[in-house]
């Protein structure tokens, strides 16, 4: 009788298993990603780049990410272009007629570009608070403030255009409409309709007007203390959230503290909310939300990955290090087989914690994988969280991008775990593919 309880409990946990394998988790869909770049109350020469999984809570990725080769780098604006690199803008001095850019594959190590002259009176004016604005028919635009008279002088809202797809010429400077002594201005387009959201400068409140096109007429449907966020705020930067609605970043300069506030339709508005951690910290950012991943599930519970293109090797960590390796012994097979479960970072991706032994978490680590022991912050939660992805080499296989580097994906080179950008390449393809396969261990 014990025989026969013994060999039903194993039928019924294969069962069981096949059943878990068979019909993976549902499909988790988009995760969203807001990337932050911002000079800081310490540096107006140094930009630091930070990381959230909800717009709200951000982690610091790297502080001094971009230092140019002279000037300033305040107000430092991101954007991702059609070319897959990131790419800034930002102001270059408290007085002078340039905007600076740089560029970054990876939104952490930045290459300096050049500066554009783009302001009023060369170096007795000054040109302040470049924003990208991408509008719906693809041209880039950055839309910034100038005076003709340098900090003192009444500022004016101008834009430029790009004459290329490269970013490296621009048109001339053309005034949208916005009247003078009005600064830091911000815009978005819903639908038909531009929304800028503005400092003026005589009574220090952020304003609202909204126009049939990028240069006007504006019509002011929000000033003085309107939304009731009081005065003695700055450097507005919007983001729309996953859900449509859309959240505004603001800088209550003379306290030194952020805030944000959101809107269903960008003309009612929250109370302001202190912003936690960044608070008295950040100055004058903006904000870049990606979707990472798409509605590829990822079979969870103790699963083993088999590479795509060498299928005689699997997925393991040896020595505390992630490999692609042919498993021979049982202890291979154990090193091979992870437990697939809600991303530490965000839950609508994935994070693999070793059974052998158990409790740690392939991560990366300056782009290598690596097994270690979650230690709590927020930067290991982003580097052990990867999200499903339809295979890059095609039907049948599952590959994995990671979470906090939006376009980086796990893959074998040399048969050691890394993770790279995804350059289009075959190689790449093949080598970030994998099965999803019971567990081996």
């Amino acid at each position: 009788m014990r025989k026969i309880r013994i060999l039903a409990a194993v039928v019924s946990g294969v069962l069981a298993s096949a059943a878990l394998f068979v019909a993976p988790a549902e499909a988790a869909g988009p995760a969203p990603h807001y990337l932050m770049t911002a000079f800081t109350n310490s540096s107006e020469s140094n930009m630091y780049v930070y990381d959230s999984a909800n717009g709200t809570d951000y982690s610091l990725i790297r502080a001094n990410a971009y230092t140019p080769p002279a000037g300033l780098i305040r107000d430092p604006s991101v954007m991702r272009h059609t070319d897959g690199y990131y790419y800034l803008v930002y102001t270059t001095n408290w007085t002078g007629n340039t905007i600076g850019f740089a560029r970054s594959a990876d939104h952490v190590t930045w290459t300096f570009l050049r500066n554009v002259t783009v302001g009023l009176n060369g170096s007795t004016g000054s040109t302040w608070a470049p924003e990208w604005f991408k509008d719906t028919d693809g041209s880039v635009h950055v839309v910034f403030s100038a005076s003709t008279a340098g900090t003192a002088g009444q500022f004016q809202p101008y834009k430029i255009t790009a004459t290329s797809g490269d970013l490296s010429t621009w048109s001339a400077r053309t005034a949208i409409g916005i009247p003078a002594n009005h600064i830091d201005t911000f815009v978005v387009r819903s639908g038909a309709t531009y929304h800028a959201f503005v400092k003026n400068e005589t009574t220090k409140y952020i304003e609202h007007a909204t126009a049939p096109a990028l240069t006007g007429p504006w019509t002011f449907t929000g000033t003085g203390n309107w939304a009731g966020w009081g005065s003695g705020l700055e450097g507005p930067a919007l983001v729309q959230l996953p859900s449509g609605a859309w959240r505004l970043y603001f800088d209550q300069y003379g306290a030194g503290r952020y805030y944000y506030a959101d809107s269903s339709n960008l003309t009612t508005w929250s109370a302001k909310t202190e912003l936690p951690g960044l608070s008295g910290t950040v100055r004058h950012f903006t904000v870049l939300r990606e979707n990472v991943g798409d509605s590829t599930a990822v079979p969870t519970g103790n699963r083993s990955l088999r590479s795509s293109n060498f299928p005689d090797r699997y997925v393991r960590h040896r020595n505390s290090l992630g490999y692609v390796e042919v498993p021979g012994t049982a202890t291979d097979r154990l090193d091979a087989t992870f437990t697939i479960g809600a991303g530490l970072a965000n839950g609508n991706c994935y994070s693999l914690q070793s059974v052998n032994p158990a409790g740690r978490y392939l991560r990366h680590n300056n782009n290598r994988l690596i097994l270690s022991a979650n230690d709590g912050t927020a930067t290991f939660r982003n580097d052990a969280t990867f999200c499903g992805r339809a295979g890059l080499s095609g039907t049948g296989t599952t590959s994995f991008e990671s979470y906090n580097y939006p376009g980086f994906y796990l893959r074998h080179y040399n048969y050691e775990l890394r993770i790279d950008r995804n350059d289009n390449s075959a190689t790449l393809k093949a080598d970030a593919s994998f099965t999803v396969s019971a567990p081996l261990g």
